[in-house]
């Protein structure tokens, strides 16, 4: 699997992987506002692919590296390749590109009751990875309960 700077080209495989998600996530494909998103993190450099050699872009994740809180604003993994390290490696590569500590990196991500936590995973991932439960977060668009989770980086 290689993980890269994501460039233009790959918008329509963030909406691919936005399209699997919209159920969790609200709507994504058809916003405006989250093509611009994409948009905005690409040209910023912001935003990595994963590529996996006989499956194409199988994960996407939109960064905020500007620390000393840096966020995961977005971080999705294709159904198909979930539980492959896709996710963990685009945690890996934005943790060595983009954090300078001291600080902390945070994500929004769903509460303990939202329906997607378990199916997900996302939970879970993010504890693996050295991150919290924190305060609650304003409910996703979809209507669901989110949650801070953060990590100390030294």
């Amino acid at each position: 699997m290689i993980i890269r700077l994501a460039q233009e080209r790959d918008l329509a495989g963030f909406l691919a992987l936005a399209a699997q998600v919209e159920d969790w996530f609200g709507p994504m494909v058809e916003e405006p506002g989250f093509h611009r998103a994409v948009e905005t993190h690409i040209r910023r450099s912001e935003a990595l692919v994963a590529v996996a050699p006989d499956s194409g872009l199988v994960g996407g994740l939109l960064f905020g590296a500007e620390g000393p809180a840096y966020h995961v604003h977005w971080l999705v993994v294709s159904e198909r390749a979930r539980g492959t390290g896709a996710g963990r490696a685009l945690m890996a590569d934005a943790t060595r590109r983009f954090v300078r500590g001291p600080g902390t990196v945070e994500v929004v991500t769903f509460g303990a009751d939202h329906p997607g936590a378990v199916v997900s995973g996302a939970r879970v991932f993010y504890e693996r990875l050295g991150f919290t439960p924190a305060e609650t977060a304003a409910p996703g668009p979809e209507g669901g309960s989110r949650q801070v989770y953060r990590r100390a980086v030294v």
